[in-house]
């Protein structure tokens, strides 16, 4: 699973009044995981959210951001009747599992000492380190929700990474990431995931735009090209591609679809009869009129058309216009020739 990005209906950790409004534009984006705060907004609000969210396949996440043990509790409570997916944060772990037993809710608390609102994260790097394992290896909790960038400490980096090592559950990082970078620093510690609220809302990441839609998507893109989920790829038009060559009964690689080749080629007058042990192919025709010869019968192929011709099963095919140009699909082991032996056979192929 790639890096997972969160995006929080919150500003300086509170539930916006536009959370709907932002969540539906988060959502038309296909942004899958999103999360809110248990302050800012009724719990009714907040149980409409979920729905949504939930509707939609989404995830959705309920970060605590309650500081006395009372609130706590209280939050852990309405995550359960919510219904959210997940509770990120709080430290009362004791408190809070005997809440969440039984329900399908997983829970990341925080390690670390918590202090303040927002949020900062005290002590040392071995401090949090130690905190992070203690929690991690307590049963019913499923992550951390590491609020990294709210330490003080000089290297986050490393920090990420130590809590990372302590655990093989999940690591989040929450909390004042509002840049490439930033992200890209979380995906190398090895963290699963990471929140952005305040600077999405704010218009504070790098956009070619203004507005929400061009904060999230540039996150997205961002994520994406980390995660190596961003095509090389772009369209190709048959046209401009079948008049880059003029040899006949030689394809060209076009494309690959795993261990799939997309080959072009152009016919002129009669194959060879041959057959291949293996591979199966998919005639196309682009342009003109082909005949396919089989043993038993013949078939006329004419453009849009396509045909299959299975392994084993000996054919040839003729161009019954001057020149017939053809899209192959056939796997990457395919020899144009197959079994038989002819001048024509060609093993390696240009790309086009």
């Amino acid at each position: 699973m790639g890096l997972r990005f969160i995006f929080m209906l919150t500003r300086n950790d509170r539930t916006v009044a536009e959370a709907a409004q932002h969540l539906e534009t988060a959502l038309s984006l296909g942004v899958r995981h999103i999360g809110f705060k248990d302050i800012g907004l009724p719990i009714e609000e907040l149980k409409e959210l979920n729905s949504t969210i939930r509707a939609k396949g989404a995830t959705s996440y309920l970060e605590v951001v309650s500081l006395d043990c009372d609130s706590e509790v209280a939050s852990a409570q309405a995550a359960v009747e919510i219904g959210v997916d997940i509770l990120l944060g709080g430290t009362r772990v004791d408190d809070v599992l005997p809440i969440l037993k039984g329900t399908p809710t997983e829970y990341y608390p925080f390690p670390g000492e918590i202090v303040g609102h927002p949020s900062i994260l005290k002590g040392s790097q071995q401090e949090i380190v130690e905190s992070a394992r203690a929690m991690a290896a307590r049963e019913g909790v499923h992550g951390l929700d590491l609020l990294a960038y709210r330490s003080p400490l000089d290297d986050i980096s490393g920090l990420i990474a130590a809590v990372c090592r302590a655990t093989e559950k999940p690591v989040i990082v929450a909390g004042s990431i509002a840049d490439p970078e930033r992200i890209a620093s979380v995906k190398e510690a090895g963290a699963a995931g990471f929140t952005i609220g305040t600077a999405a809302l704010d218009g504070d990441y790098p956009s070619e735009g203004e507005g929400l839609e061009a904060q999230l998507s540039a996150i997205i893109r961002d994520v994406a090209e980390l995660n190596g989920h961003l095509s090389p790829f772009a369209k190709k038009n048959l046209d401009r591609a079948f008049s880059s060559f003029d040899d006949h009964w030689a394809p060209r690689i076009a494309g690959q679809i795993n261990n799939m080749l997309i080959k072009l080629a152009k016919f002129e007058g009669d194959f060879t009869w041959h057959f291949h042990e293996t591979e199966d192919e998919l005639f196309l025709v682009h342009r003109g009129r082909l005949l396919m010869r089989f043993r038993d019968r013949e078939e006329i192929i004419q453009e849009g058309e396509f045909i299959v011709v299975p392994h084993g099963v000996e054919h040839c095919p003729v161009a019954l216009t001057e020149t017939c140009e053809v899209i192959l699909l056939e796997p990457a082991t395919t020899i144009n020739t197959g079994t038989a032996r002819d001048g024509r056979r060609k093993e390696d192929l240009a790309t086009v």
